[in-house]
Parts: structure tokens; C-alpha cells; sequence
């Protein structure tokens, strides 16, 4: 995990005329991590984490300054650093997967023959590790 000051450089530092944080941002990142892995909607966020508008409240913070993929990046790279492996990989797989789309996005989607399916397409570049290093969607 990052330490000192990775940690700092990483992540949201705490403003000082904010009144002081009841939950912690491990808490909430941890939460965050839930809802993206999970797919639930951030209001049924489980009750050992935060409440849910604490959590979204970080998430949208995160997403409007752009911290998500520094963030993995740094994440990803520390990984690699625990295994004793070299930071930035040198060999990589890349996999392509139709995705079914639901009604609403039909106008976001295209059809893929082949699969007959009617949805996206999205590309995926994963290192050795099955780590993510890159991502890309496009309509089928």
C-alpha cells in the first residue's frame, strides 16, 4: 500500500477549515472499492463502511480531479514493486470482449455479427500479473 509520502502526493489531502472527517478516507476508499467491484448502487453501500453519500461524496472528488488513474497507476506499480518485479512491465496480452447493452444505451451501441450481440466492445491490455494497463470501449 502507499506510505507516507506517496500517500500525500496520491491522495486528497484534508482541508483545514473542513469540521474534522467522523469517518476515515481508508474507510471510504475501501467502500469505493466495493461499489466498483460489487456493481451495487452507491446507496446500498454495506453498513461497515461509511454512509453512502460520505462515500460517493469522495468518489466524485476523486473523479472531478482526476485522481482515479494516478492513483491505479500508483497502486499498480507498487504491486509490482511487493512481487520484486520491475514497475513498468515489458510484456502485456491484449483481449477484446463483446458486452451486451441494455435498452437505454442502445444509441451509445453497436451489433456485432459474429456474436450477435448488440451492445460495446471493450479492449483490454493486462500485464503478466493480469493487472490492467490500459482500457478502451467502443460500440461493436
Amino acid at each position: 500500500m502507499l506510505r507516507g509520502r506517496a500517500r500525500q502526493r496520491y491522495l486528497l489531502a484534508s482541508r483545514s477549515h473542513c469540521r474534522t472527517q467522523r469517518h476515515s478516507l481508508r474507510s471510504s476508499l475501501n467502500a469505493i472499492f466495493s461499489v466498483l467491484r460489487t456493481g451495487c448502487s452507491w446507496r446500498y453501500v454495506p453498513s461497515r463502511f461509511p454512509p453512502w453519500h460520505t462515500v460517493f461524496y469522495h468518489f466524485r472528488r476523486f473523479r472531478l480531479r482526476g485522481r482515479g488513474p494516478v492513483l491505479f497507476t500508483a497502486l499498480r506499480d507498487a504491486e509490482h514493486e511487493r512481487l520484486g518485479r520491475d514497475p513498468h512491465p515489458s510484456a502485456a496480452i491484449m483481449d477484446a470482449q463483446s458486452v451486451k447493452a441494455v435498452e437505454e444505451s442502445a444509441h451509445s451501441s453497436g451489433f456485432a455479427a459474429p456474436k450477435r450481440v448488440n451492445g460495446r466492445k471493450r479492449h483490454l491490455l493486462v500485464d503478466t500479473l493480469g493487472i490492467p494497463l490500459s482500457c478502451y470501449v467502443t460500440p461493436t
